[in-house]
């Protein structure tokens, strides 16, 4: 069994410190069994960054059936998020706040929370220099991978949407009215994600931002750890894709 002081220990072993900004992605089942669930992995993410840092968490809505013609519905205060257990509970903490985005919003706690998640629903695409994704990178935040490889990676999109590859979003923008803050209409204008373009193989970067030393692996229990250094991972994909926009996609062979 695990408990509190293991994850948070296990949390500074990797280098997470007081002050920080990490967004996780997280499966709790890899774990093996945690006394007090999610509740508890959530409160160790915040006591090992402390008050003065930040905790974000993806908490994804999108669906394949989501365009142009089907605009996708969303509630900011009651949609939920299909990105697992700890997300879940994540977001629906009073302290939280989740960005204004119809499919790829994010939920925050802590000292950068508002500022992260600012003018997310203004971007042109769901991850790009508008996103919390984006911005978690220029503040010098980590990505964490929780028992997840980088197929959950989801700041690997920003890295798509930034270099401009030209597989990965909808050729039309789709206009769709979400329900804000305080139930107001707001008006978001995306091209979405393309949910039928060309496989893709994320954890091909996997070894590359091993080599480049810019991703840290441990072990908390049963879960393999990775905490990774968002703005150099953005730099390096961002260069990688834009020298190559098909990169990642699957070789057919």
């Amino acid at each position: 069994m695990l408990y509190r002081k293991d994850i948070v220990q296990g949390f500074k072993n990797l280098g997470l410190r007081e002050g920080d900004i990490v967004l996780v992605h997280s499966s709790l089942r890899s774990f093996g069994y945690v006394d007090g669930g999610a509740e508890t992995v959530i409160d160790s993410l915040l006591e090992a960054v402390g008050e003065s840092g930040t905790v974000m968490v993806p908490t994804l809505t999108g669906k394949s059936t989501d365009g142009k013609e089907n605009p996708p519905e969303f509630d900011v205060r009651t949609t939920p998020c299909w990105t697992g257990k700890i997300p879940e509970t994540f977001r629906q903490r009073p302290e939280a706040r989740r960005s204004l985005h119809p499919t790829h919003s994010v939920s925050a706690i802590g000292a950068g929370r508002d500022e992260l998640l600012k003018g997310h629903e203004n971007g042109a695409s769901p991850c790009d220099r508008f996103s919390p994704y984006y911005k978690n990178a220029l503040s010098g935040g980590y990505v964490m991978l929780i028992g997840v490889d980088q197929e959950s990676n989801t700041t690997i999109h920003c890295c798509e949407e930034v270099a401009g590859v030209p597989y990965h979003l909808q050729k039309e923008v789709t206009e769709t009215s979400i329900k804000g803050y305080n139930g107001e209409e707001i008006l978001v204008r995306n091209r979405l994600h393309d949910w039928n373009k060309p496989p893709t193989d994320f954890n091909k970067f996997d070894g590359v931002f091993e080599k480049h030393g810019i991703m840290k692996t441990g072990k908390i229990g049963n879960s393999t750890i990775r905490l990774i250094d968002a703005k150099a991972m953005v730099e390096l994909a961002v260069d990688m894709l834009t020298k190559n926009p098909y990169y990642l996609l699957i070789e057919k062979g």
